[in-house]
């Protein structure tokens, strides 16, 4: 039987695969498809490290290297949901909810000391961070707005913060001393195994990293942030948003920079409060306590402190003087400094855009803001993006084009910072990155605090990725930009490789050009006031950014994108969208039982998933399906059944009772399977002719506490009973 693989994740798109998979299940078995779960949360990714820990109940498979295996096969047909990228603070609260049911995990070791906590704290930074995209991600990035979405959305634009000629928002980078300007990038030769050593002063060396394999043609790149220009950088933005009277709010991505991103976060909470740490640094750092974790951590655990009181007086005193800090959540008092994973820039950076370029401050008022991004590599790419709103006033979503994206990814690469070769260095000296012959590939000059990183980058991704690029941009006839600086070392090698594989393919009538990313910008922002499409072609990081910034101002989210991963060796990896939003979804069904995640990223996955499975599998009925299936979701948009924005409207449980009404009608009306139709016809009629009980069903639970037996591992019978809460549309689903 064919079989599509349905990912287990984290927050709100778990808690939506409660209601929705069943839906799935019922009518993905007319045509002989079965549809199986692999639990690649990050409490199961958390589970699955320790099985020697654990009862022989408590147990479960490594999903995610099972899965990382299936992509890698031409039969994979792998939907994912979005996962937990989880920070520090994230981890350890999985760890600790785990170990309040009964598992018997060991902390996580901030300083581990023996053999046995070095292992531990291993396998914990396996499941740290984002762990789970680049094991599975064996093929490139094609992710686009489908045209029902974008239809929708000029039929029904979104609204959009107005802009001031006088705004003074603007982004702050260092462009100096920092990761791009620092960046050295080599293209091995043959294939070979790298070490990474650093060479201290006093010529001492210390393995960083052994055993690092390369191919031939492969890019291998190495930088560094200087902490010293890092540190002065941050102080004077401080002072400037304190001088221009605007926000000061930092933008990082510290969950998928799981390394880098949140040492950067911790020197800007020092940077911020100087004299706290001048006063305090010592207790904090005795107490183990840790600006990277953010100011929330700081505040929880020194209220254990003698010193408490004092360190809370002194955060409260420098918060009133210094500049206006922007807010995560201003009625809570949550600032921008609270937890690193809370203000991520590829979410944050588009959603400022929109609301006139403002964020919020303290009063719970919009204000202008400096974006703080140390690393200048696309800081150019927003800065690009303020200058054109400033000059020409807010988009127009319902006029204004859409910029898909075709992205570099396939096999881990450009993965910075989210592996194990970031290091934050101990003692001056140098990094050295070293072939298996004793050839020095790459060299730094570093200082102690100086965070140095790699990433890897093989030569069949990119020959994979530039055939992508030309694939889009012949189907769609829309001009294709790859996204390379010649100026950027890793760049310059990428557009040495696009410029060796274009002449592979036919390109005679395409527009594809290379520029730097923020003419790519400006050339794109262009089209778009004109209505006109422009295919972004991205490296991996720049890809993150993108399918974020602009389906946040041309959608309003991201979420509604359609994401595919034509895997190399012929499977299909199908993404649904992004999960910036899901922790305050589940906050929001555990406070009183409504869930407002939209779930239509998951029906235009599973749309391309059926698709793909009836071309490889030949199945004319998962065809059927797919098309109807796309038919549906366009009445679901037209009849505007996402889920509302308050109680006792549809949440996303009732979008999914919509999308199977929709969907069944869709089949009976269909004439190429008249058993087919039949079936549906009946399951068609039963759920329109019992739509307002139903409804009512769905409804009526809302407004009291929802218990879901946790927040990382829900109870499946707690968490089932709570997303299915309708006993007809139950039954009518069992009937088919």
């Amino acid at each position: 039987m064919a079989k599509i693989i349905y990912t287990h994740t984290d927050e709100a798109p778990m808690l939506a695969t409660y209601s929705f998979l069943p839906i799935i299940a019922a009518y993905a078995r007319t045509a002989g498809v079965e549809v199986e779960t692999r639990d690649i949360s990050l409490a199961g990714r958390i589970i699955s490290q320790f099985p020697e820990r654990l009862t022989a109940d408590q147990r479960i498979d490594d999903a995610l290297a099972e899965l990382g295996e299936l992509a890698t096969r031409p039969e994979a047909n792998i939907i994912k949901l979005p996962n937990v990228s989880a920070s520090l603070p994230q981890l350890k609260a999985a760890i600790e909810e785990l170990q309040g049911k009964g598992y018997d995990l060991p902390d996580y070791p901030e300083n581990p000391q023996s053999d046995e906590e070095k292992a531990t704290r291993a396998k914990y930074d396996k499941v740290k961070g984002s762990a789970v995209n680049p094991v599975l991600r064996e093929g490139n990035s094609d992710r686009r707005a489908p045209a029902a979405v974008k239809n929708y959305a000029r039929n029904h634009p979104h609204s959009m913060g107005a802009w001031s000629k006088d705004s003074k928002t603007n982004v702050a980078t260092m462009g100096a001393h920092d990761f791009r300007s620092n960046e050295k990038s080599v293209v091995i030769e043959s294939d070979d195994t790298l070490t990474i050593k650093h060479v201290g002063v006093d010529g001492t060396e210390t393995v960083l990293k052994d055993a690092v394999p390369v191919l031939a043609g492969e890019v291998i790149d190495a930088t560094f942030m200087s902490v010293a220009a890092l540190r002065t950088f941050l102080t004077e933005q401080v002072a400037r948003a304190k001088a221009e009277d605007v926000l000061f709010s930092l933008h990082l991505k510290a969950t998928m920079m799981k390394v880098s991103d949140p040492i950067l976060f911790g020197h800007a909470v020092q940077a911020f409060f100087p004299t706290l740490f001048e006063q305090y640094g010592d207790a904090l750092t005795a107490a183990g306590i840790s600006p990277n974790d953010g100011l929330g951590g700081l505040l929880a655990a020194a209220e254990k402190l003698p010193e408490g009181a004092a360190i809370k007086a002194a955060v409260e005193q420098r918060l009133a003087e210094g500049p206006d800090l922007a807010m995560v959540d201003s009625d809570k008092g949550i600032t921008n400094l609270h937890v690193p994973s809370d203000v991520i820039i590829d979410a944050s950076m588009p959603a400022m855009i929109r609301t006139s370029g403002q964020m919020w401050n303290s009063a719970g008022e919009q204000q202008d803001t400096l974006a703080v991004i140390p690393d200048s590599s696309y800081a150019g790419v927003y800065q690009t993006v303020l200058d054109d709103c400033r000059a020409n006033g807010a988009f127009d979503p319902a006029t204004m084009g859409s910029v898909p994206n075709v992205g570099l990814m396939a096999k881990a690469a450009e993965e910075y910072g989210s592996h194990d070769k970031t290091f934050e260095i101990a003692s001056a000296g140098s990094v050295q990155v070293v072939s298996a012959g004793g050839d020095v590939l790459i060299e730094h000059d570093v200082e102690p605090g100086d965070v140095w990183r790699a990433c890897q980058t093989k030569d069949e991704p990119i020959r994979d990725w530039v055939k992508l690029a030309v694939t889009r941009a012949r189907a769609t006839g829309v001009p294709a930009v790859f996204w390379l600086d010649e100026t950027r070392a890793h760049d310059a090698n990428l557009i040495a490789k696009v410029k060796q594989y274009l002449p592979e393919h036919d390109t005679d009538g395409l527009t594809i050009e290379i520029m730097a990313p923020a003419e790519a910008t400006a050339y794109s922002l262009e089209r778009i006031r004109k209505g006109e499409d422009t295919i972004s072609v991205t490296g991996n990081v720049l890809r993150d950014y993108n399918t974020d910034l602009f389906p946040i101002l041309e959608l309003g989210t991201s979420a509604k994108m359609l994401s595919v991963v034509p895997l190399m060796n012929g499977g299909g990896l199908f993404e649904t969208g992004a999960g910036g939003s899901a922790p305050k979804h589940v906050q929001q069904l555990v406070k009183e039982n409504y869930l407002r995640w939209d779930s239509l990223g998951e029906f235009f996955a599973l749309a391309a998933s059926l698709e793909h499975l009836a071309s490889y599998d030949d199945n004319e009925r998962a065809k059927i399906l797919s098309d109807t299936l796309d038919r549906a979701t366009e009445t679901f948009l037209n009849e505007d059944r996402s889920p509302g924005r308050k109680l006792g409207t549809i949440d996303n449980r009732g979008s999914h009772f919509y999308l199977a009404l929709y969907w069944a009608e869709e089949l009976a009306k269909q004439t190429d399977d008249a058993d087919l139709a039949s079936s549906f016809a009946a399951l068609a009629g039963t759920l329109r002719e019992n739509e307002s009980r139903i409804v009512e069903e769905l409804i009526s639970v809302q407004g009291q506490p929802a218990d879901i037996g946790g927040y990382y591992e829900p109870d499946d019978e707690l968490a089932t009973k709570v997303m299915r809460p309708s006993t007809t549309f139950n039954e009518a689903l069992d009937s088919l």
